[in-house]
């Protein structure tokens, strides 16, 4: 073959210029990352991809994190759908007319799932979580009770809900829209809210009862059905009609499956609206929430909007307006991929590990359940305090704190009201907290413990100084 040197062909040109360093030596990542002003120079995408990467490195694990109810695991086709829908607008149903009708199965779907007693006439939408659900919730049952007071010529400035121990939703929900919240306060013992409870606090300016279906403190599941009848003995005694709101966030995912025989849902003809969070127990990645109402009548035509938007009129009841579709698409995925037999399937793997928790736990410290992952009576979670009267040497901030060196969120609070002065900790099983890793946190629990032992804790830690979020 021909031998060249140096010396033959063109001139050489200097190549420098079109290297490109290792992504660290590049001059982008060898200088602090912007943080308080808008940047003035671009950046490579690979440089600009590597720094936001990096930064990410300090966040927890998601899947160590036991606090929270929302979905920390999906499968790859979900992952796919998701960026075959990145740049689909779902208020736009003119432009994407089929995710719109993927939508509208999956309120037909709930309905079915929930009871509708004719699902011709129920009505109902998704929203970007289960937080604006209740919302929307919230204003429909204000506007119907408005509307029936204003008919009946009567006061219409005092409004009122009357619930138990709720997340902080609700009392969003009541300062926005100017209603008082009776929140019934948990005492010892008694950890949600009473049918005796409640009709102390029920009036003629009440606008709903508002039961939890998986109180977020404890996990359990307030007594749907003795709340409505509790209210049919109040009306056929004093006439007075007080609705019912049903905040599924979780157990209306979950109930249906593993505990049919429970009746909470529109079953109950005193139920006219049903929240819940698809990307909780629904299964679906997070930003959807679903609302449904019993009858279209429960809905008040005033509180829908009918948009002319991009060559359409479309009738709409948000709060927001452009969302993704990504959570809707991948919400109807799960629908087909799982049908009742799958859901059960993942579900009853939840509350089998969680089971195995609460079995284990009172042989590792002097602890009392309040929940023990029991299908029959709240969500997959396992929630626990220090026995009344015992002091192990630590305190349930002091075990969550030490078990955060081992990337476990656990997180640890006081309950309200009454029974304030208790402090617990909950564990939350999710689809992907597996039997094997419940092994590993009990492992870690018992590791935990026995440090307390060796090294005796002299100041407790605060809730504050313990740090986690617990989705209150």
């Amino acid at each position: 073959m021909p031998l060249h040197d140096r010396h033959s062909g063109q001139p050489r040109r200097p190549a420098r210029h079109l290297v490109e360093d290792a992504v660290f030596a590049d001059d982008d990542l060898r200088r602090r990352a912007p943080r308080d002003h808008f940047p003035t120079r671009e950046m490579r995408a690979a440089e600009a991809h590597q720094l936001v990467s990096d930064e990410l490195i300090l966040d927890g694990n998601s899947r160590q994190n036991l606090a929270t109810f929302c979905q920390t695991w999906e499968e790859p086709q979900v992952h796919l759908l998701m960026e075959q829908c990145i740049d689909k607008n779902l208020i736009d149903k003119d432009e994407y007319p089929q995710t719109a009708e993927l939508e509208r199965r999956c309120v037909h779907m709930l309905a079915d799932l929930w009871n509708v007693p004719d699902e011709a006439n129920m009505i109902g939408t998704s929203a970007i979580g289960s937080s604006e659900a209740c919302m929307l919730a919230g204003m429909a049952a204000k506007w119907r009770w408005r509307a029936r007071r204003e008919a009946e010529g009567r006061p219409t400035d005092r409004p009122n809900m009357v619930c138990g121990p709720v997340q902080v939703v609700w009392h969003k929900f009541a300062k926005y829209w100017d209603v008082e919240i009776r929140e019934i306060p948990m005492t010892h013992g008694t950890w949600c809210m009473t049918p005796e409870a409640m009709l102390e606090q029920v009036d003629e300016n009440t606008i709903f009862v508002m039961p939890t279906f998986g109180v977020t403190y404890t996990g359990a599941y307030e007594p749907v059905k003795e709340l409505s009848d509790a209210l049919d003995d109040l009306q056929e005694r004093t006439g007075l009609d007080v609705d019912l709101h049903v905040d599924g966030a979780s157990g209306a995912f979950l109930a249906p499956f593993c505990a049919p025989e429970l009746v909470w849902d529109f079953r109950l003809p005193r139920v006219k609206s049903i929240s819940a969070s698809g990307h909780k127990f629904g299964l679906a990645p997070l930003g959807v929430g679903w609302v449904v109402w019993r009858d279209a009548s429960e809905l008040p035509d005033d509180l829908v909007f009918h948009v002319s938007y991009l060559g359409g009129d479309m009738p709409v009841f948000q709060i927001n307006f452009s969302r993704p579709a990504g959570q809707i698409v991948a919400q109807y995925y799960e629908f087909i991929r799982l049908g009742h037999e799958g859901y059960r399937r993942v579900h009853d793997a939840s509350y089998e590990a969680g089971a195995h928790l609460a079995s284990q736990l009172p042989g590792l410290g002097p602890f009392e359940l309040l929940c023990t992952s029991d299908p029959t009576t709240g969500i997959p979670t396992v929630t626990w305090r220090i026995a009344d009267g015992e002091d192990p040497g630590y305190t349930l901030y002091d075990l969550a704190d030490r078990l955060r060196t081992r990337g476990w969120q656990v997180p640890a609070y006081p309950l309200t009201g009454g029974a304030s002065d208790i402090s617990v900790q909950r564990v939350l099983v999710r689809q992907d907290v597996s039997r094997d890793m419940i092994d590993l946190l009990l492992g870690d629990l018992h590791q935990a413990i026995a440090h307390f032992d060796k090294h005796p804790v002299t100041v407790s830690m605060t809730e504050e100084e313990a740090g986690g979020f617990s989705h209150l």
